[in-house]
């Protein structure tokens, strides 16, 4: 089954396909090695970056992620924090300690291979992972594709076609047309159906509950840091907008005559989270890092001007609509940047934002899928071209630009009796179809678009 959890996982920044994806390959390899009983025969490992992930890695710290990982280290129990101290340890020393239990030599400049050239067929992010014994045969291997959101698989299981989760759940369903002939034969909302479903995995209404009330716990964190901290992002040097944002909304409040300041809100959540996002920090995949800021904004709106004494069970309701809007665009299309282009992040994100938004206005099934609809049409085509390979330039601003839209889908839904021309399946179909027939240096390369016509500096 793939539901709630499995949409919005918390982890860590910038890219869930590009530091927690690998992440997630490194620490699964090791464990792999301890499951054959042969951990402690390895003497050497090799990692292969392919395709985009090569392209991109450095400015997604994809390079640090694996190291963790073959650590041990996961996505949502690491401390960004250690990540750096972690790397700068082994430069010094030239050792890891595998799953925190064997130590070999390890050079994190020399071990792990950037192979631009190579790109696997199967999908553009790819990694080969070799151990070695100490007569330097190799005793185990495994190539790994980060799918996106966070999700791998390996190279063996994705071409069995097994790679996109199957889903197994008390109300099965496998695209919008089967979420609205379930609701209307049980007389149940979209939320509700995917919160049943998350009963039906775990037997306990109160963990259900509580895991859902944190994952909007660690969102509203995000906005506070977001908006608290200055100074400038990594890498690139860009100074944080966030704080001043919120400063001159602050400023311009005084006023009382802006119309528009409430969407002025709305951009200052999404800017919050996607900074904390570029900056390493402890986020949500929404579905996505790359476009981790648009729910947390939409819902943040919520939050903060609509939410009535019912509040929390609003922002379940939003939560678990979202997130059932999530899984039928895994189930059929793809969340990655690198296989489908920004469409696929931010145009799912947005699709996922007002259909939670419209669940907790009391819009109908209908209307909640007209709102996703609209979302994600009018983010047809977007290509993902990211200034220096970093989540960045324009994923922040792009974020804030999807969560506006959101709303504006929402409110559009809400005003209609939910009939519409394009129905929600069509329109994930063509997404999908449209991130395929991108040229590959649009999605998530960094060799087209803004990303070769926009230099921005490194830090040194």
């Amino acid at each position: 089954m793939i539901g709630i959890f499995d949409v919005f996982k918390i982890g860590i920044g910038p890219s869930s396909s590009h530091t927690m994806g690998p992440m997630r390959a490194g620490c699964c390899f090791v464990k792999s090695l301890e499951k054959q009983n042969i951990l402690n025969q390895v003497t050497k490992i090799n990692v292969y970056l392919l395709g985009s992930l090569a392209h991109t890695g450095k400015g997604h710290s994809t390079d640090q992620a694996v190291l963790c990982g073959l650590a041990g280290e996961m996505p949502d129990t690491v401390n960004p924090d250690n990540i750096p101290k972690q790397v700068a340890a082994n430069k010094k020393t030239h050792k890891l300690n595998l799953l925190g239990k064997h130590s070999i030599d390890f050079n994190f400049d020399k071990n792990i291979i950037w192979q631009f050239q190579r790109t696997l067929k199967e999908h553009p992010n790819g990694l080969e992972i070799l151990a070695y014994d100490k007569n330097n045969i190799v005793v185990y291997n495994e190539t790994y594709i980060s799918i996106g959101g966070g999700f791998i698989s390996t190279l063996k299981d994705f071409n069995a076609k097994s790679a996109k989760p199957k889903t197994i759940a008390f109300y099965d369903y496998n695209n919008a047309n089967d979420l609205l002939v379930l609701g209307e034969k049980h007389n149940l909302s979209i939320s509700q159906i995917a919160i049943q479903n998350e009963i039906h995995r775990y037997k306990d209404v109160e963990l259900v509950n509580d895991k859902i009330d944190h994952i909007w716990q660690v969102m509203h964190s995000c906005i506070q840091r977001g908006i608290n901290a200055t100074g400038n992002l990594p890498t690139s040097g860009l100074a944080r907008r966030a704080n001043k944002l919120h400063k001159a909304i602050h400023c311009n409040s005084s006023t009382h005559n802006d119309i528009f300041e409430i969407m002025d809100w709305v951009s200052l959540f999404a800017v919050a989270v996607n900074e904390e996002n570029a900056a390493g920090g402890k986020i949500v995949t929404a579905p996505t890092n790359g476009a981790a800021g648009v729910v947390p904004a939409v819902l943040g709106y919520y939050d903060k001007f609509l939410a009535s004494k019912s509040k929390q069970q609003g922002i379940r309701n939003f939560i678990a609509t979202a997130a059932a809007i999530g899984v039928i665009i895994i189930k059929n299309a793809s969340i990655s940047g690198a296989e489908a282009g920004c469409q696929a992040e931010v145009g799912s994100a947005c699709a996922m934002a007002a259909a939670g938004l419209t669940a907790t206005q009391g819009g109908s099934n209908q209307q909640i899928e007209n709102a996703a609809e609209i979302a994600l049409e009018h983010n047809l085509g977007m290509t993902c071209d990211p200034v220096g390979g970093l989540v960045q330039i324009p994923c922040i601003e792009r974020n804030a630009m999807a969560a506006v839209k959101a709303v504006n889908a929402s409110r559009m839904a809400l005003k209609s009796d939910g009939t519409h021309a394009v129905p929600l399946d069509s329109c994930i179909k063509t997404m999908y179809e449209t991130g395929i027939d991108l040229q590959e240096k649009y999605r998530e390369t960094s060799l087209g678009g803004l990303a070769i016509n926009l230099k921005v500096p490194s830090k040194k």
